[in-house]
């Protein structure tokens, strides 16, 4: 993708269109407004008598740039061409602001690259969010390690040694409250309050039936059952290792603690 100046284009070597409607004068209506509406419509419009200021304090908005996604085609299909709509923007930035300055640039791709054109325009003039966006599609993904314990909560999985570990949804849940407490004890008391709150039901678990969950996930982390601690008389903990890697969700985690 490149840029060039509007100045350079040539109205000759416009598309070819099947019927393509003439650019001819036309008055002013109700479906068809001027540029001179367009301006009047927008001194007509009440604003509020004050605005809340877009830029940091110590700096001043000098202008603005709009990105117009239009191919050849489609302005030849509407009877008119890019050169033509730039100049009535330009008229119309005029008549509603006297003695504005404008500047314009036409983003080329090759032919038949595909996407949106206000996209292609977007990234051939450097916009800020749209390069960080097309960098983030290009980033490669991060390998998946092949040994240790991968606490996933994004995808609410755990990879032991690159393996999918068969933990239940319950079984996660009580890693993921650990983990999202790390380094404090947790007695059993307020694991039952947290992760079975709604209460009543038959598996709801007393603070001597929540050792059995523990054990069970212990159970199903194998080599690496000592990430979850036992401390004694009072409950359990997690506890960071080296081979322990976490995967957090791109949102804050609702769990508050």
């Amino acid at each position: 993708m490149s840029l060039a100046t509007l100045d350079a284009l040539h109205p000759t070597a416009r598309p070819t269109v099947p019927g393509p409607r003439p650019v001819s004068p036309t008055p002013p209506s109700s479906s068809n407004p001027s540029a001179s509406a367009l301006a009047s419509r927008g001194r007509d419009a009440t604003a509020p008598s004050s605005s809340v200021r877009a830029v940091p304090e110590g700096t001043e908005a000098r202008g603005f740039a709009l990105y117009v996604g239009i191919d050849e085609l489609k302005a030849a299909a509407a009877g008119t061409d890019l050169g033509e709509v730039v100049r009535a923007l330009r008229s119309l930035a005029g008549e509603l602001v006297p003695g504005a300055e404008t500047y314009a640039s036409v983003a080329l791709a090759p032919l038949g690259a595909g996407g949106r054109d206000v996209d292609v325009v977007r990234l051939a003039l450097q916009d800020p969010a749209a390069l960080a966006k097309r960098r983030q599609e290009l980033a490669p993904a991060a390998p998946e390690p092949k040994g240790g314990v991968v606490i996933d909560i994004s995808r609410k999985r755990v990879l032991l040694d690159g393996e999918v570990s068969p933990l239940t949804y319950k079984e996660f849940e009580l890693l993921q409250f650990l983990v999202l407490r790390e380094g404090r004890t947790i007695d059993r008391s307020e694991i039952i309050s947290t992760l079975w709150a709604d209460g009543g039901g038959d598996d709801t678990p007393n603070e001597r039936t929540i050792d059995v969950h523990v054990r069970r996930l212990r159970s199903k982390l194998g080599a690496y059952e000592d990430i979850v601690r036992t401390v004694r008389g009072v409950g359990y903990r997690f506890d960071r290792h080296a081979d322990v890697a976490i995967r957090w969700a791109s949102t804050p985690s609702p769990d508050v603690f």
